[in-house]
């Protein structure tokens, strides 16, 4: 039985439960977060992650925001398409769902390449 994750739980049942259609499912060490069966998010080493394209990289760069950096074993290391959410950003329940659908939007255009 895998254990529970503090922030995970909050991530679901307090950040993003206000959001139709949000689910996760653990995957490598973390979790990744998905709207409509659609993945968006990442969770990784305690830290939420949003996936970025060119219309939205902007707003996480001027928040300061860093991407998630992957490295496992023996492969390098390799910047992802997802950024750290911003504090201000987790602390604003309207303006978590504007980024969850950028996020979103993000994704679906990935998808369609």
């Amino acid at each position: 039985m895998k254990q529970s994750n503090p922030f995970h739980e909050y991530i679901m049942q307090d950040l993003l439960h206000h959001i139709p259609g949000i689910s996760s499912r653990a995957m490598f060490g973390g979790y990744g977060i998905y709207k409509d069966g659609l993945i968006f998010g990442l969770i990784a080493d305690d830290e939420l992650y949003f996936k970025v394209d060119e219309l939205n990289k902007s707003g996480y760069e001027k928040a300061g925001s860093t991407p998630f950096i992957y490295q496992r074993g023996s492969h390098p290391k390799t910047a992802m398409p997802y950024w750290k959410v911003p504090a201000d950003v987790m602390e604003d329940r309207e303006l978590i769902v504007v980024w969850v659908d950028k996020s979103v939007a993000a994704s679906r255009r990935a998808k369609k390449r």
